[in-house]
């Protein structure tokens, strides 16, 4: 039987970890979280608490990795500390909605910014989604190699478009906009009500870096390799953002920055005029272009390693005997995420599920713990930086996001977690078929 071929190297592994992270968010939340906190001090620190909390989970996730540099990643995290339903149970939200869902929201997006060069009509933008997206699926079709070396072009492309915001921040930007000598207006009353809203977009828009983790059997040398990708992904994703937002504040004032919903465009825009403003749509589309590449090459691994297990069609656990490839997997993702395209309610989906991803990374997270006590003898070759401080922070915070949006947005919580219990039954039906 063929097998997944480890051909990604340290450089490949480290761009999937900063392009699966870095997509939309940076260029959208800033606006969303001004409106929040309007205080150029703490939309700093909330961005550095946003950083601090992708790096607990990335130096969490580098000892789990390899000590299971398996396909999947954290579906296979979840499987070996609590059993196979919980697995199943993350792999049943990425299939049918967190994964796929975001693939039709990122198809549209770039398709959108694809619209400023050429005019599409809402039809129009449906049929570029799907182009755009059976594309993406071709490319990697032929292999982790060949949606590697998509990843590396596209992530140092958009990594080049954002530092030339930043250059244009910089260097035509005025620090008068950067107050600091206070931490709230003091006509703001209530902070922390703001505060949890505006951490809401923050780590939605550090989200993204376990994707290097599903690659896991398919990475030369993952000893080294994942621990490498996941801490310095982060740590240059967290780089970028400080100052990008930085840049954002010297050539726009806060409340501007708040009254707009295309905060780069109008910051490069008081530079260069609507030549800036079309250089950021370029830099957005190919920002999205890329994260939808990641996203379509990594998340299979996840329903390859399902039908390995035999909880998914049997299909998806066959490996291209040329191109290494879970080829059905990618294939079934693709064609899922088109119906939802044209569906059109995979966005009230994702709202329903999406907070669901920080329950399985708490519970991923704690993982690491349950490892040392019950298997304290296993190999590993790379052990957590400030274990258990480290895990225990990330696991805090998952659970205190988890919390926030269980109270904030129950509605759509409990239509969440109802969809996770639809897939237990699910689960031991697969089971059983599996068994005969």
């Amino acid at each position: 039987m063929t097998q997944l071929q480890k051909k990604l190297n340290r450089f490949d592994l480290t761009l999937i970890a900063i392009g699966s992270v870095i997509g939309s968010g940076i260029f959208l939340t800033p606006s969303g979280i001004a409106q929040q906190i309007p205080s150029p001090l703490l939309i700093m620190i909330v961005w550095v608490i946003g950083g601090i909390v992708a790096l607990t989970g990335a130096l969490t996730f580098a000892e789990l990795g390899v000590m299971m540099p398996k396909a999947g990643g954290v579906y296979a995290f979840l499987k070996e500390a609590y059993g196979g339903l919980w697995g199943f149970l993350y792999g049943w939200a990425y299939f049918l909605v967190v994964n796929s869902g975001g693939l039709a929201a990122l198809s549209l997006a770039f398709a959108t910014y694809f619209s400023v060069f050429v005019p599409l009509s809402p039809a129009g933008l449906k049929a570029a989604a799907v182009i755009g997206l059976v594309v993406l699926t071709i490319v990697n079709y032929f292999g982790i190699r060949s949606g590697g070396i998509f990843a590396d072009i596209f992530t140092l492309l958009k990594i080049a478009g954002i530092i030339v915001v930043i250059l244009v921040g910089f260097f035509a930007g005025s620090t008068e906009n950067l107050d600091f000598s206070y931490l709230i207006p003091a006509e703001q009353g209530d902070f922390w009500g703001p505060l949890a809203l505006a951490m809401v977009g923050v780590l939605w828009s550090f989200g993204g870096w376990q994707h290097a983790t599903y690659v896991g059997s398919e990475v030369k040398s993952p000893n080294k390799t994942l621990p490498f990708a996941l801490i310095a992904g982060t740590i240059v994703v967290t780089i970028i953002y400080l100052t990008v937002n930085i840049a954002y504040m010297m050539l726009l004032p806060v409340s501007e920055i708040a009254a707009t919903d295309k905060v780069a465009a109008d910051a490069v825009r008081t530079v260069w005029g609507e030549g800036g403003a079309t250089f950021v749509a370029l830099a957005i589309f190919i920002s999205v272009f890329g994260t939808a590449g990641i996203y379509t090459m990594t998340a299979p691994r996840i329903y390859y390693a399902m039908a390995v297990d035999k909880v998914f069609f049997q299909k998806a656990g066959e490996v291209h005997p040329k191109y290494n490839a879970p080829v059905y997997a990618i294939i079934f993702q693709t064609v899922w995420a088109i119906v939802l395209i044209f569906n059109g309610t995979f966005y009230e989906l994702i709202t329903y599920v999406a907070f669901t991803d920080w329950i399985f990374f708490a519970m991923a997270g704690f993982s690491v713990i349950l490892f040392r006590k019950n298997r304290p003898d296993a190999p590993r070759a790379y052990k957590t930086i400030g274990y258990p401080f480290t895990p225990l922070v990330f696991v805090a915070i998952s659970t205190w996001f988890v919390l926030n949006t269980l109270v904030n947005a129950p509605y759509e919580s409990l239509a969440g977690l109802a969809f996770l219990a639809a897939g237990v039954p699910v689960y031991y039906f697969w089971k059983r078929m599996g068994e005969r």
